[in-house]
């Protein structure tokens, strides 16, 4: 059956209101400490869950190098892959419903996971592993990707081609946004012009 992340949803209602100023916002506090957290917190994966949760900047930093715990403190910074080599029939052998996919490896499942964001939240669709081996062996930046807290973050839709490795909090505000915008059948233009600006500012940051 296809798992929906409602647990990380709650927190990702947060960025929709997040300014780029580091001000306090009424109410948000380290969720490990109780202190008050700017705008431009850090945020840690716990990792069976997949629940992402705020931190302030020295609670965050004490996971920095962990491996194998309960929480790991995610990347701020996506990256362009603009050489990515990816041709449609690898695409279609993925066996996605849509063109608009994150993947990344979990360590619980001691697998690689592909999710796509839909009007219900981020689901997440059986992967061929055949498929990924050949789609990481033409792009050794694939490689690079940290396990559970990074994924590689596709856009296909229309004729797009965007590619990134980004951090999977990231992953999660798309996921958000499109639930949040979503209308009717189609979505409506006011979402596909909300996941267009947030490519925007992915290829911009």
């Amino acid at each position: 059956m296809p798992h929906t992340a409602e647990s990380s949803l709650g927190a990702l209602r947060k960025f929709a209101s997040a300014a780029p100023a580091r001000t306090v916002v009424e109410g948000e506090r380290c969720e490990l400490c109780s202190i008050s957290l700017s705008s431009q917190h850090r945020h840690l994966l716990e990792t069976p869950s997949r629940k992402i949760v705020c931190a302030c900047d020295p609670c965050a930093l004490r996971f920095q190098n962990v491996i194998d715990g309960r929480f790991k403190l995610i990347p701020r910074d996506a990256r362009a892959l603009p050489n990515f080599q990816i041709s449609d029939s690898e695409w279609e052998a993925l066996a996605l419903p849509i063109n608009l996919a994150f993947f990344f490896y979990s360590t619980p499942f001691g697998k690689m996971t592909a999710m796509y964001p839909s009007p219900a939240g981020a689901t997440e669709s059986l992967l061929p592993l055949t498929a990924w081996e050949s789609l990481a062996a033409s792009n050794p930046d694939l490689s690079e990707m940290l396990p559970d807290v990074e994924a590689l973050l596709a856009n296909r839709v229309g004729d797009k081609r965007a590619y990134f490795i980004a951090p999977i909090d990231k992953c999660y505000e798309l996921v958000g946004t499109i639930r949040k915008h979503w209308k009717g059948l189609s979505g409506g233009e006011e979402v596909w012009r909300e996941i267009d600006e947030f490519f925007t500012g992915l290829t911009n940051a």
